[in-house]
């Protein structure tokens, strides 16, 4: 599943989204009530333009297989009631680097591995909306 070669079927898509509700269903109330206000998006990768973007920030390429998520939007703690203007805040799932660091469907517990993966993208990316860096959601474990 590396570079362009990666191809998600109807059917896997399927699986993987109903794996996103029931992460969704098993977060805490808090975080629960925190996906109310900061939408998910569910892809099969991100777009040309988020990695041309993210590449720009890093420094370096990223491929789409090894992104598993994304936040886009202003922070809450950075939120103030002048930013009107401002397009709203996301999280963003990509079905691609998800299963490829996951190891995908093919292991023995390969739902078990990808629900796994997928709570911990959401999770890191609700750590961004909530103001945390990369430092640390690595403390975290969320890294």
């Amino acid at each position: 599943m590396s570079g362009s070669s990666w191809h998600i079927s109807a059917a896997d898509r399927e699986r993987f989204d109903a794996l996103v509700e029931e992460v969704i269903e098993a977060l805490p109330p808090s975080f629960a009530e925190f996906i109310q206000h900061t939408p998910v998006v569910v892809d099969d990768a991100p777009s040309g333009e988020m990695l041309r973007e993210l590449e720009h920030d890093a420094g370096e390429p990223i491929a789409a297989d090894e992104l598993c998520g994304l936040h886009t939007g202003v922070p809450n703690p950075d939120q103030s009631v002048s930013d009107d203007a401002r397009l709203p805040s996301y999280i963003h799932l990509f079905r691609v680097g998800i299963l490829a660091v996951s190891g995908g469907w093919d292991q023995t517990d390969g739902d078990d591995e990808v629900y796994s993966e997928i709570m911990i993208t959401l999770l890191h990316e609700i750590g961004h909306q909530m103001g945390l860096d990369e430092d640390d959601l690595e403390e975290l474990g969320y890294a």
